[in-house]
């Protein structure tokens, strides 16, 4: 039997036993341990060891205002306590775009409800994914407060993409491309037999070559990806888009003479990010006018700084457009499977490479009916 324990008799009062005794002097023992064991400075405690961020704040207005936040916040989200205590939480951690996403949990909050959801907030280091759960009380006085509790799922989230993507996209379409290579090989050697096939010779050798030059646009692909994984990335990334984006530009202008390329940049776009950019670059614009079917395909590179703190580069295009399956699948709407895991790594060597300074991508309709990526990151700030 517990030394403490509570028995209930019939008329539903309570008697505290004691090692098995009601005494009163051990009563009083008893009293003064529960009040000892019930000393809020626990919570404190508790709070001050989690590893997860918390925040807590008082509802004014309708809008939540940071009261008080833990060291794991500050870890995680690289602002000092002094920053964030007194201002608004969402002015704090959530990015211009996400504003009205914000908004609709801060009306169940001041509802009463708690908020349970994956999200995304604007760290000191970019953008980073958390498990977000907010959970409101209402205090004596009437005030609404509560608490903003954040697990960083950006790390976990994005090694298991990674397996899931080299799994599927590797063992899928590369186990695809060698039995139709395979295939292609041991027709042409039987047609080679036939002085009249030359028609269809050729029609198997080209199908060949390009299933073989689709193999090795994979190989190289799945190369970078390894080595964004292994990449570190400086305390203080800085790079200037403009001319990585001309060299881009210039390179496939001349590699894919057929297309047009229009660029419309500043003079200057510096943002958070190393030369590695150019990477995903060039395979936004690559893919913009490989899959055009149109003999004279027509990208477009724009970009600038859309607020305070971010920029922007966008790819847009006159193709056919990124079918709805690739988007939910990069974007995390869809689950990776067996026949939903996009048709190849260029799409996600650009988000990888991305989200390693803490951007992302955005997908949309290019004002002539193709595609348009937008890859956001953060401004330059000019601080070492």
């Amino acid at each position: 039997m517990s030394p403490y324990c509570t028995v209930e008799d019939d008329d539903d009062s309570s008697l505290v036993l004691v090692n098995g005794s009601t005494n009163s002097n051990e009563s009083d023992t008893l009293e003064e341990t529960v009040t000892a064991v019930a000393d809020p400075r626990r919570f404190d405690h508790l709070i001050g060891h989690l590893h997860d961020a918390v925040v807590e704040f008082v509802i004014d207005d309708g809008e939540p205002i940071v009261t008080d936040v833990n060291p794991a916040f500050v870890d995680l989200f690289g602002y000092d306590r002094a920053d964030v205590v007194g201002k608004p939480l969402n002015e704090c951690v959530v990015p211009s775009w996400l504003e009205a996403e914000a908004t609709a949990l801060d009306e169940r909050t001041v509802a009463g409800k708690v908020n349970y959801r994956r999200v995304r907030r604007e760290t000191a280091d970019g953008l980073r994914e958390f498990l977000y759960r907010g959970i409101p009380y209402e205090t004596d006085d009437g005030n609404c407060r509560g608490f903003a509790v954040y697990t960083d799922l950006t790390e976990a989230r994005r090694n298991q993409s990674r397996v899931d993507v080299l799994n599927r996209v590797l063992r899928h379409n590369l186990r695809n491309k060698v039995t139709l290579v395979a295939g292609c090989v041991e027709g042409l050697l039987e047609e080679l037999e036939d002085d009249d096939a030359d028609p269809t010779v050729e029609q198997l050798s080209e199908t060949a070559r390009k299933s073989v030059d689709e193999l090795r646009a994979l190989a190289r692909e799945a190369g970078e990806l390894q080595r964004i994984a292994d990449a570190s990335v400086p305390d203080d990334p800085h790079v200037d888009a403009v001319p990585l984006a001309r060299s881009v530009a210039g390179q496939l202008g001349r590699h894919y003479p057929g297309g047009t390329i229009t660029i419309d940049l500043p003079e200057t776009l510096e943002v958070a990010a190393t030369d590695r950019l150019e990477v995903a670059l060039e395979s936004l614009l690559e893919n913009a006018i490989v899959h055009n079917p149109s003999d004279d395909p027509r990208v477009r590179i724009e970009g600038g700084y859309d607020c305070e703190k971010w920029a922007f580069l966008a790819v847009a295009d006159d193709g056919p457009g990124i079918p709805p399956v690739e988007r939910e699948v990069i974007t995390g709407e869809s689950e990776i499977t067996e026949l939903r895991h996009g048709s190849g790594l260029g799409l996600w060597l650009v988000k990888w490479t991305v989200e390693t300074f803490g951007g992302e991508i955005v997908f949309d309709t290019s004002r002539a009916g193709g595609s348009r990526v937008t890859i956001r990151l953060q401004r330059w700030n000019g601080e070492a």
